[in-house]
């Protein structure tokens, strides 16, 4: 109890010290934002900061803070330490980046951006990548929802139905301008997602004694002996760092109205959401007593144990935040995948997105490459956890390339010598953990550890080189970018 109580109040001091630091070091500014310099009515439409926060918590969170918490905590009160200082140092880090640096250049994607700074090569690698990875994403937050409602309904309302009313939704979320659906129905499902992780996390608190929340500890008490490294560092992405959020900040950035709504936007929003991902972390270790039997709950889905907890900790109240919650809260970032691989994909072949025709040239086939992807997730049992282990390497190493790219930008910035650490040591520490993971994992080239762990680190050392080498050329620039 007393570490979890200690990670919210490191979280907040987080948000209130390196948040500052992160923010003098960007500079924000008063230039126009592209909410007020271009102002479509369609992807740009300015927006109040409370609003524009809610949008982008939601865009972010979503049940990745629940589901991954859940499938880390398995590991133990370890998971604890990566969720803190994994989104001060670096999570919160990357999204304030992503979303800023996008804002300076009217918007652009990760992937325009990527080569702006990394290269005309990286732009296509990124592209491609970051397409891919929305469309995983959308699919992985269509199978969740779609699931829980086939229990809930009768049997006519199969996971086939409820996909493709899922996907109905999100047709109607990507083409529409993101005030007319987006902008009004987030901050409702935003507070939701607040208030559910305040309930759960209150219930537990004040149990009377009947659920124990475990003190940090080294110790990694996966059942199965599964390492800590590189593989909690994979499964607990979106609430810690995750390169999902570099495709969601651009859409957010713009719609903010300053520069200097930055810090609490995107930074704010991922603190925020590493509060979620502890509340869930603990429940999870908490709820089921062992992470053996937690792991045992988890081969049933990821949401029925989110519905066990809530209804076990909280009764009939809990059970309707639940359904809600692992309902409403997948589908709120399975529609904004999608809207972000539109805009990527507009941006690549040059489509005006005002004249809705264009959106529509876009939308259908995206949905249609989404739809079979979760095609597959519901009709093979074990699909959500197989496109969950997709995702969550093609997220974290996004988060890495997203990261170098800030570097990258800052470097070229010049104005504080040494700032550029700020993302090149996160980037190192993801390159890392992407490398050594892709190379022991089963959907990868299943590797000793002996070999992928020098190898990992190996690749990380020489990114790194090569940033020390451009910190040392470009000790003496001093250029703003206009």
């Amino acid at each position: 109890m007393i570490s979890l109580l200690v990670s919210f109040v490191v979280l907040i001091a987080g948000y209130l010290l390196y948040g500052r630091v992160t923010e003098k070091i960007f500079s924000p500014d008063d230039r126009e934002t592209p909410a007020v310099a271009v102002n479509d009515g369609v992807d740009c439409v300015p927006m109040k900061t409370w609003k524009a926060f809610l949008v982008q918590l939601l865009n972010i969170a979503g049940t990745g803070p629940i589901f991954g918490a859940l499938m880390g905590a398995v590991f133990g009160p370890v998971v604890f330490l990566w969720i803190v200082f994994g989104s001060i140092l670096g999570g919160a880090v990357h999204d304030y980046m992503s979303g800023m640096i996008s804002s300076r250049h009217g918007g652009a994607s990760v992937a325009e951006l990527s080569g702006q700074y990394l290269g005309k090569a990286a732009k296509w690698i990124m592209r491609i990548f970051s397409v891919i990875l929305l469309v995983l994403c959308g699919a992985v937050f269509v199978t969740s929802p779609a699931g829980l409602l086939e229990k809930l309904t009768p049997d006519w309302m199969n996971g086939i139905f409820w996909t493709v009313v899922i996907l109905a939704y999100y047709m109607l979320a990507t083409l529409l301008p993101i005030d007319k659906l987006i902008g009004k129905l987030y901050p409702v499902f935003g507070v939701l997602l607040i208030v559910m992780a305040a309930a759960v996390i209150g219930g537990i608190i004040f149990s009377g004694g009947k659920y124990t929340i475990p003190e940090i500890s080294l110790n990694n008490l996966h059942p199965d002996g599964t390492p800590v490294w590189p593989y909690m560092f994979i499964t607990v992405a979106c609430g810690a760092v995750s390169g999902f959020h570099a495709t969601q900040s651009p859409m957010v950035a713009k719609c903010i109205t300053s520069e200097k709504e930055g810090r609490k936007v995107f930074y704010g929003a991922m603190i925020s959401e590493a509060v979620i991902a502890l509340v869930w972390a603990a429940a999870g270790v908490s709820f089921y007593g062992t992470t053996q039997m937690l792991s045992e709950a988890l081969k049933s889905g990821a949401s029925n144990v989110v519905y066990d907890i809530s209804t076990g900790v909280l009764g009939v109240f809990g059970g309707i935040l639940a359904v809600a919650g692992v309902i409403v809260c997948p589908v709120t970032s399975g529609d904004t995948a999608f809207r972000s691989a539109r805009l990527i994909l507009a941006e690549t072949f040059k489509l005006d997105q005002k004249p809705i025709k264009n959106r529509m040239l876009i939308t259908v086939p995206l949905l249609a490459a989404g739809g079979l992807f979760t095609w597959v997730a519901i009709t093979d049992g074990n699909g959500f956890q197989t496109i969950w282990r997709y995702f969550s390497w093609s997220n974290q190493t996004l988060a890495m390339i997203a990261l170098w790219l800030s570097t990258a930008y800052l470097l070229k910035k010049g104005r504080y010598r040494f700032g550029s650490l700020l993302t090149a040591l996160p980037a190192a520490f993801m390159s890392a953990v992407s490398m050594t993971y892709i190379l022991t994992a089963q959907e990868g080239f299943r590797l000793s550890a002996s070999i992928a762990c020098p190898a990992g680190a190996l690749f990380a050392a020489i990114l790194f080189f090569i940033y020390i080498v451009k910190l040392i050329k470009n000790k003496n620039n001093h250029t703003s970018l206009a």
